[in-house]
């Protein structure tokens, strides 16, 4: 591989022009293919073989309408002293509302207007076609009608159900703008350079464009979700410029070495490159790895994120070579310096620090790490509902109405749909044993089509709850089985959707974890021959993932601090955040733990000595790791200041899985440990040496002469002139 790498980097370097010129041209073509023949991205969270996912099937093969999505407009008189069982006006003004809200757009049908006990509230249910016949334009549509229909009415109308959140999409806002802001001053701190601050910015913006763009055509083959360019956009920005400071760090090591730009790019890829091969390699695989969670939009979301890091991936070899090429001595040229052992003796200095005091630094930071993880013991996966939403959003509004007026079930009711075609009678008992469970507040009169009849069930506890998810279980387990016989009956709707996918991904993410695990021990074994150094690595990055898991419980469950970050009532986990973090981390860490541990196995083979290795290796690498650190906190913190709850649950763990990862763990845990288990740590059976492939992570055998020795290593931000 580092001839292969070595070769492109030179070619880069000598034809930047064509290179970038090549590169300009694709995104050209990608760009314009997209806006002409782009489909838009999917909404559709259908599982195959889950329950509540049947009895969408069941009641969509049968015509009837509770098959699709459904809204809900929630009405209360503005008078708080009227109520509309005794307002003649109000009864008015709703009986209006309900026969225009019914002449919207795919709207199939408006039910009768429900009045809760007190006369306070009415709830009129919208029903609409499956979410793959619906758009963002429905969702307007109805929010328009709202705000029209609200307009000197006696009555305050809010909006809610599952239309209104469906086609919800994050936005760019100020805190990812200030995110890069402070990732572009990190880099001019660290590099004392313009054009090398420069460049990983562009190159990582360039590339979130061109994947995020891509997309639209990646929906040919596949149904990408909505979130994915999020998703992508977040973790693109975050290992683009990861990858560029490493090439662009190695790249100023050899100028100052004296090598020529092109000998000195070939090198920097041929080195540097390998390790973002192998961490890019690692997370494109891992996150693959989510089809094993069965969750097909899951899958999807996966395939789609994996294409945005292979684009950074690829950019960072080629594209990046090529503008280091164009730029010559001049990357060097604009800024400012730094003293030339400035870097280097303070952290040696730490790296020495540690080891006097490996014992009592690796038995303090496994207490840390183990006390913040201990709370993703308690982590609990599922969908938040509109009762996490900012108090000002008209789908708040309705569900705090309705949970007024009704109970908190009646915002995530129940769609139980019955197969009559065995037993066109079984429908009343069922309802009658359903409405007997003491999790079931209410049931609805039934309604039948076609050998199919619909049951709504309101729990008594809200969509959240876990005691809604028991009550899921109950009346599958025990109602259903004592009073259907040779009938069948499941349950759906958008709380049982989200129950069932969060229980098939807790019932897969060990087989995940252990599957990731696995492939990293395997990869580390093979790039650094030893059999503790892989295993130690996967116990570290356990306990770092657990840690961060740990925060984002404490904060997003049990609420500690929540407000400072805008979130107002405790939610659960998103069930496909935990699978995703711990695919993107496992591949984050795997890029410090290479950068690091190449370093360290480079001074052990030339000097023997393992703990001058480990403090060389940190003196080395530590101020890259650092500024790569803080650089990848601050992309994933600017994401938490959004209003999107999926971007800031990701932004949050991301960010404290880097900060525990690069400072904890990669400055403190790995060198204690290594310094405690000495010459052990690069120990390998003679038997597994012969069978291992050897992987040249020092690229010094692609090069035609030795890489010149300077007498202090030079770092990230020294200046040659």
């Amino acid at each position: 591989m580092p001839h292969a790498l070595y070769r492109l980097g030179r070619y880069a370097a000598r034809r930047p022009l064509t290179v970038i010129g090549t590169w300009l041209v694709l995104a050209g073509i990608v760009l314009a293919a997209a806006g002409l023949f782009g489909q838009k991205l999917d909404n559709s969270a259908a599982v195959p073989g889950l329950d509540s996912q049947q009895a969408t099937d069941l009641l969509t093969s049968a015509g009837a309408n509770q098959g699709g999505l459904t809204a809900q407009v929630v009405l209360t008189p503005l008078d708080q002293s009227a109520t509309f069982t005794d307002s003649d006006q109000a009864r008015t003004a709703l009986a209006g509302v309900r026969a225009k809200a019914a002449q919207l757009p795919n709207v199939l049908g408006a039910g009768p207007a429900t009045i809760s006990p007190d006369g306070k509230v009415a709830i009129v249910r919208l029903q609409y076609p499956v979410i793959e016949e619906l758009s963002g334009a429905d969702r307007d549509n109805l929010q328009t009608f709202v705000d029209q229909a609200a307009a000197g009415s006696p009555l305050r109308i809010e909006m809610g159900g599952d239309l209104a959140v469906a086609f919800e999409e994050a936005q760019t806002g100020i805190g990812e703008m200030i995110g890069l802001v402070v990732a572009a001053l990190v880099l001019l701190i660290a590099f004392g350079s313009v054009i090398a601050m420069g460049l990983p910015i562009g190159l990582a913006l360039f590339g979130i464009g061109l994947g995020t763009s891509s997309l639209a055509l990646v929906t040919y083959l596949i149904d990408v979700p909505t979130w994915a360019p999020v998703v992508g956009s977040m973790v693109g920005l975050g290992v683009g410029i990861d990858y560029a400071l490493l090439l662009v760090t190695r790249h100023r090591e050899y100028l100052a070495q004296g090598l020529p730009v092109e000998e000195s790019v070939g090198r920097a890829v041929a080195t540097a490159g390998q390790s973002v091969v192998i961490a890019g390699g690692t997370v494109v695989v891992a996150i693959l790895g989510l089809a094993v969670a069965n969750v097909p939009f899951l899958t999807a979301g996966g395939i789609s994120v994996s294409i945005i890091v292979l684009i950074m991936v690829i950019a960072s070899l080629t594209l990046l070579p090529a503008f280091l090429g164009l730029a010559g001595h001049w990357i060097n040229r604009i800024g400012f310096g730094h003293r030339r052992s400035a870097a280097t003796s303070g952290w040696q200095r730490w790296g020495e620090h540690v080891s006097r005091h490996a014992k009592a630094y690796a038995a303090g930071t496994a207490v840390v790490l183990i006390a913040l993880a201990a709370p993703a013991l308690d982590l609990r996966v599922g969908t938040p509902d509109e009762g996490t939403l900012p108090q000002q959003r008209t789908e708040r509004q309705a569900y705090d109405l309705v949970s007024q007026g009704f109970g908190p079930g009646a915002n995530g009711p129940l769609v139980i749909a019955v197969d009559t075609s065995a037993d066109p009678n079984v429908v009343q008992p069922l309802r009658d044993a359903i409405a007997a469970d003491p999790g079931i507040a209410a049931v609805a009169e039934p309604t039948r089509t076609a050998g199919v009849a619909t049951l709504i069930a309101y729990p008594t506890t809200g969509p959240q709850d876990d005691a809604t998810v028991k009550t899921i279980r109950r009346l599958r387990a025990d109602v259903f089985p004592a009073v259907l016989g040779q009938s069948k009956a499941h349950i759906g709707g958008a709380t049982a959707g989200a129950a069932d996918v969060g229980e098939r991904v807790a019932d897969r993410l060990p087989l995940f974890i252990g599957a990731v695990v696995l492939l990293s021990f395997l990869l580390l074994t093979v790039v650094f021959r030893s059999i503790l150094v892989p295993l130690k690595a996967a116990l570290m990055n356990l306990l770092g993932i657990g840690a961060s898991f740990g925060v984002m419980v404490m904060v997003f469950q049990w609420g500690w601090a929540a407000e400072l970050i805008g979130v107002e009532a405790p939610l659960p986990i998103l069930p496909f955040i935990p699978l995703f973090m711990f695919a993107i981390l496992f591949g984050l860490s795997m890029d410090y733990e290479v950068f690091l541990l190449s370093r360290v196995r480079e001074e052990y083979l030339a000097s023997g000595d393992n703990q001058a290795s480990v403090v060389r290796g940190i003196a080395v690498t530590g101020r890259v790791i650092s500024s790569a650190a803080l650089i990848m906190i601050a992309v994933f913190s600017g994401f938490v200041l959004g209003d999107n709850p999926t971007a800031k649950m990701f932004g949050l763990g991301l960010a404290v899985a880097v900060l525990v990862d690069a400072t904890i763990v990669r400055l403190v845990l790995v060198p204690a440990t290594m310094k405690l288990l000495g010459d052990a740590n690069w120990w390998l059976p003679g038997w597994l040496d012969r069978l291992l492939p050897t992987i040249d992570l020092h690229g010094t055998d692609a090069f035609a002469e030795p890489i010149p020795q300077t007498e202090e290593p030079v770092l990230v931000g020294q200046l040659t002139r």
